[in-house]
């Protein structure tokens, strides 16, 4: 008669034997945690990609909105037809379309800003790392003075200095954020610039700059993914700040910063809507962006894993 032994847990060597991406994929999804966050953070993508297709009407689109239909209450109807389900503003625009458009610049304006200041930021942060010496204590003292002030006070300095408009907005949060960047990238740099694939390959006469980007930038991407991931919900933050306080985003291209600070002058007068729903969806994605960036940290950095 045949024994059908029970199944057993995957050995040590089979686990190690996985692929890095099915590892961490398995371990990022096994906290309830993370996949909220992730479900929350991928609804509010797929709600600014689609904008145009699943918004009731063109927020920005003159043609449609009708002074009629301002600062109507949640759930009103509209007396040219259909419903305001998170009710409009002064401007008649039904805000649960103007969340939607301005999720979409919120989230370009964030992701393009972290991409760009983390390429600067991975190159400089290399750089110091493996040359070392003059090159270093010169990147990284700029790198030192620029974090000793505060980010809203340089960005306010640059925006003061650029003037408004989305591509400076971008800038001011590119120079604000790269430094974050180069700090962590060259300490991560360090470490791996001691080991022996690192002594292997110079042995072996490699040019520097291959050493450099087939060698050690790899083996630096997994704190920076951290990194890069919730700089992007701090430069949505700080960009709504600075679009709030009316020197962000021009009124063109609203976000949800400007979105909430349209509202704000009638939060006295019991029209919270216009205010409190696009407060809610910024803190959603702001909220669901660190929750993502909480579980790879704890995905990517073994030392963090039980």
């Amino acid at each position: 008669m045949r024994t059908v032994l029970p199944e057993t847990p995957a050995a040590p060597a089979e686990r190690a034997a996985e692929s890095p991406f099915h590892r961490i994929a398995t371990d990022f999804l096994s906290n309830p945690v993370a996949v909220v966050g992730l479900g929350m953070l991928m609804l509010v993508v797929l709600a600014a990609v689609f904008a145009p297709l699943i918004s009731p009407q063109n927020p920005y689109d003159l043609s449609q909105l009708d002074v009629m239909d301002g600062r109507l209450p949640p759930g009103s109807k509209s007396p040219t037809g259909g419903t305001f389900w998170l009710g409009t503003d002064d401007q008649g625009r039904d805000m649960l379309s103007a969340i939607f458009y301005g999720l979409r610049i919120s989230l370009a304006v964030g992701a393009t800003a972290t991409v760009l200041a983390l390429i600067i930021g991975l190159s400089a942060g290399l750089t110091a790392a493996y040359f070392g010496g003059k090159t270093e204590t010169v990147i990284m003292r700029i790198v030192d003075i620029q974090l000793s002030f505060p980010a809203i006070l340089i960005a306010l300095i640059l925006i003061a200095v650029l003037g408004q408009g989305t591509g400076k907005v971008i800038a001011a949060l590119v120079t604000i954020q790269w430094a974050y960047y180069a700090r962590t990238v060259r300490s991560a740099a360090l470490v791996e610039k001691r080991k022996e694939y690192m002594e292997a390959a110079r042995c072996l006469a490699l040019s520097p700059v291959r050493i450099v980007f087939r060698h050690l930038l790899p083996n630096c991407l997994p704190p920076m993914i951290v990194v890069a991931t919730v700089q992007v919900a701090a430069a949505i933050a700080l960009e709504a700040t600075l679009s709030f306080l009316g020197l962000g985003l021009p009124i063109t291209e609203p976000s949800l910063g400007l979105l909430i600070a349209n509202g704000y002058q009638y939060l006295l007068s019991g029209k919270y809507w216009i205010s409190f729903f696009p407060g809610v969806a910024l803190l959603l994605t702001i909220v669901s962006i660190n929750l993502v960036a909480d579980q790879l940290r704890d995905v990517l950095n073994p030392r963090l894993q039980k």
